[in-house]
C-alpha cells in the first residue's frame, strides 16, 4: 500500500473542532502515512484556544512548520506530497489560493498541490457565502481542488460534537484515499 504524504493547514476560521478531529484521526492512521506536515496560523491557535479552551495542538507528534518556512519540503512539487487538507479554511486563505497569491507556506503549498495535479481539499468554514466566496470556490474547483464545506451530515446519528465533525473529516480523509472504518450510506444504516 502506498503511504500518504499529507499537508494539513489550519487557518483562523472558526471550527477548531474539525481540525482537532482531523489530527486525532490521523494519529490512528499512521500506518498509512509516510509524512505529515502541519501549518497552523497564529489566528488558528487563538481560535483553537478560544473554542476548545486548551493548547492541545502542541501535543500532536507531527512536524509543525512556520508559516514563512519556504524551505519546507512541500514548498516544492519535487517532495511528492500527494494531498493537502486545509481545515478549517478561512475565506481569506481561500481567496489568496484562488488568486494564485503564494505569500506564505499555506498558500504556496496549495499552489504546489494544484500545479502538480494532486488533491487539495478545502474544508470551508463560513456562512453565509458571498458571491466572492462562491467565485473563489469555483476557481479552485476548476483548478482541480475540492471544496468540502464544514457541513456535517446526520444520517449516521452522531451523538457528540466530535462525531458530528467526524462526518466532514471522514469525507475529507476518504477523498485522500485513506482506508478506515466509517459510516457509508446504504452499507451500515442503523
Amino acid at each position: 500500500m502506498k503511504k500518504n504524504k499529507i499537508i494539513i493547514a489550519i487557518t483562523g476560521a472558526s471550527g477548531s473542532l474539525y481540525a482537532k478531529v482531523l489530527l486525532d484521526k490521523l494519529m490512528k492512521l499512521q500506518d498509512q502515512i509516510e509524512n505529515v506536515g502541519i501549518l497552523m496560523s497564529d489566528n488558528a491557535k487563538y481560535v483553537w484556544e478560544t473554542e476548545l479552551e486548551n493548547k492541545d495542538y502542541d501535543k500532536y507528534p507531527f512536524q509543525f512548520y512556520n508559516k514563512m518556512d519556504f524551505k519546507a519540503p512541500f514548498a516544492s512539487g519535487s517532495a511528492n506530497y500527494n494531498c493537502m487538507i486545509i481545515c478549517p479554511c478561512s475565506m481569506g486563505t481561500m481567496g489568496r489560493i484562488s488568486s494564485g497569491i503564494s505569500n506564505d507556506l499555506t498558500t504556496r503549498a496549495a499552489d504546489v498541490i494544484l500545479k502538480e495535479r494532486r488533491k487539495l481539499i478545502i474544508i470551508a468554514r463560513e456562512a453565509p457565502y458571498s458571491l466572492i466566496h462562491i467565485n473563489n470556490m469555483k476557481t479552485i474547483t476548476e483548478a482541480g481542488g475540492i471544496i468540502c464545506p464544514a457541513t456535517p451530515s446526520f444520517y449516521s446519528k452522531p451523538k457528540t460534537f466530535e462525531e458530528l465533525a467526524a462526518t466532514v473529516i471522514d469525507r475529507a480523509l476518504s477523498l485522500c484515499e485513506f482506508e478506515f472504518d466509517k459510516y457509508s450510506w446504504g452499507e451500515n444504516n442503523k
